[in-house]
């Protein structure tokens, strides 16, 4: 346990280092910030712009504050995990290349230890930002929106962090074996747009898919109540997560010795 606890706070300093841990951050509660916000002032950006028909613009009502919450949600699904496949993807892929990786596991270094420390340290950080980014939408949508049940809140902010720790495994797996950062990346990304897509278009045979977490997250933030088969999604992202980090320490056992 402590090499474990010496592991994680290598990766903690090195993310003090390069300032991950402040600019992270800043860009997701930015981001929780933007979308209420907009949402508030719509009418008069776009009266401002132009161009529209007269009375054009109050036909755009404003959204319920469930909505913004879920729009924020949406956000950060296309911005949020860029941010993060794009600031880990070579979390193991460079050391493995500028040979840090053979300097620290030259030493009696557990294998796994080594993937699961830098696979915590990337879930406290994601998580955190999260929260926060969350926190910050919450905040703005009660003062310029409405009223939200805090409960519902946290409900389907915690629904949709499974979502968002199960992406920064699939980070982690492919950056056990792949040699590419870039490709870590593409790989993370493509697989969280995959899966997402084949729910949405196979919805009646995928209703177990963890990518429904988000959907789940949404009708929490409406009513806190999830949709059917909440359960099965959740169950099965827990599972695969569990299965992604065991099969990321087996390969990358393999491949270290191969």
């Amino acid at each position: 346990m402590k090499q474990w606890f010496v592991l994680f706070t290598k990766e903690w300093v090195e993310m003090t280092r390069n300032y991950k841990l402040i600019w992270i951050p800043l860009v997701f509660i930015l981001f929780g910030i933007m979308q209420p916000v907009t949402s508030y002032f719509l009418p008069e950006i776009l009266k401002s712009a132009g161009g529209l028909p007269e009375g054009a613009v109050s036909e755009f009502p404003l959204p319920s504050p469930a909505e913004v919450m879920a729009q924020t949600n949406a956000q950060i699904s296309q911005i949020g995990f860029l941010i993060l496949a794009l600031a880990f993807m070579g979390i193991i892929t460079s050391e493995r290349a500028s040979g840090v990786q053979d300097l620290i596991l030259v030493k009696p270094v557990s294998l796994a230890s080594y993937v699961t420390a830098k696979w915590m340290s990337v879930v406290v950080l994601g998580f955190t930002s999260y929260v926060l980014g969350i926190l910050a939408a919450y905040y703005y949508t009660v003062q310029l929106i409405g009223d939200i049940d805090f409960g519902y809140v946290l409900s389907g902010m915690f629904t949709y962090a499974v979502w968002l720790i199960l992406v920064i495994t699939f980070l982690l797996f492919y950056s056990t074996f792949m040699k590419s950062s870039g490709m870590v990346a593409f790989l993370t990304l493509g697989t969280t747009m995959l899966l997402s897509l084949a729910t949405s278009l196979l919805s009646k045979w995928m209703m177990w898919s963890p990518a429904r977490l988000v959907v789940h997250s949404a009708s929490l933030f409406n009513n806190g109540e999830a949709e059917k088969y909440y359960a099965l999604s959740f169950t099965v992202a827990i599972v695969l997560i569990g299965v992604l980090i065991s099969a990321g320490i087996v390969v990358f056992k393999r491949t270290r010795n191969g």
